[in-house]
Parts: structure tokens; sequence; C-alpha cells
């Protein structure tokens, strides 16, 4: 049986709590002494007062990731990508090998911002190949030049903030 919100339970390691939110896999439990914590539906405590779950065992986090997934899928909106924390405010100097040329100065975070634009209109450009009705053989053809474009771009990935939304290219096995 899940357990339902408002389950009072004693877990072996937090102590008294209540069940004040349920997952397909986790219990969100606010314990007495040690706060909010989330302990996985197959832990081992003891129920005090179970209460039946007469909620779906999906939560609104949930929902909401799997939302934020599907329209960064299929729309061209970008999501909010930072740059690493020591980059902030600094700029970009071009130097021309010829002296006589001025050099060129730009703030890092423009090019950061072009380098994560590049980056999510080459995922676009993915998700179409993907979803189009080329044959299978020039789809796999197609994501090897993207894999390598990636990899291409890997040395910009000092510049993200989260590893999460670096570039990848092709992995060594």
């Amino acid at each position: 049986m899940i357990l339902g919100i408002g389950s009072r339970v004693k877990h072996p390691t937090y102590g008294l709590g209540v069940v004040t939110n349920v997952t397909a896999k986790m219990y969100w439990v606010t314990f007495i002494e040690n706060g909010l914590e989330t302990i996985d539906i197959e832990d081992d405590f003891e129920v005090i007062d179970g209460v039946e779950d007469e909620v779906d065992t999906v939560s609104f986090y949930e929902v909401e990731k799997t939302l934020k997934d599907i329209l960064k899928r299929y729309s061209d909106v970008s999501e909010i990508v930072p740059i690493a924390d020591k980059w902030k405010g600094g700029t970009i100097v071009l130097k021309p090998g010829d002296t006589s040329l001025a050099s060129k100065e730009l703030p890092i975070e423009t090019f950061f911002h072009k380098i994560v634009m590049v980056r999510d209109r080459i995922r676009v450009m993915e998700q179409k190949i993907n979803s189009s009705t080329l044959e299978e053989q020039d789809k796999i053809d197609l994501q090897q030049y993207i894999t390598r474009i990636y990899g291409s771009l890997t040395t910009f990935n000092v510049l993200f903030k989260n590893k999460s939304q670096q570039l990848i290219g092709s992995r060594s096995k």
C-alpha cells in the first residue's frame, strides 16, 4: 500500500514525521527533529498512522519537469544558461597578428550568449532530423556530423556555470 499525504511514520534515522507529498518513488516527509527529507518508498520505516493514498502518485514537481522537457524539445524557446561566475564582467580581446590593426574587445557574456544560441540551434536541427522522413542511415550519418560539431565546441565548456548544460561530443567507451 502506498501511504497518502498525512500519514505518520517513524524512520530509524530521521525519527517521527508526517508525509507531506508522494511521488511514484519517494515520500516527502517533514520530520519533527530533522525537517523535510525525501525517503524512498521502499525504505525501512514504521507506519504509525497510515492514510490511504487518495492522490495521484505524480508530484507537481514531476509534472512541471516533464512539461519543461517537452517544451524544450519541441519549441524554439531557449533555456536560461548562466555563465560561470569567474567570467562575469569579463571581456574577450581579439588581437590581430598585424600590429598596425586595432584590437577588438567584446563582453564575454555576449560571446557566451552566441555560443549558447549555436548550441540551441544545433539541438533544434537534431530534433528536426530525428523526426524527419529521412532514411534511418541518413539520420545516423547526419547525427554523426552533429556529434562532431558538438565536439568542436567543447572548448567553450569552460564558460558554462552548470556542467549539465555543457556541450558534449562523442564519448569514448
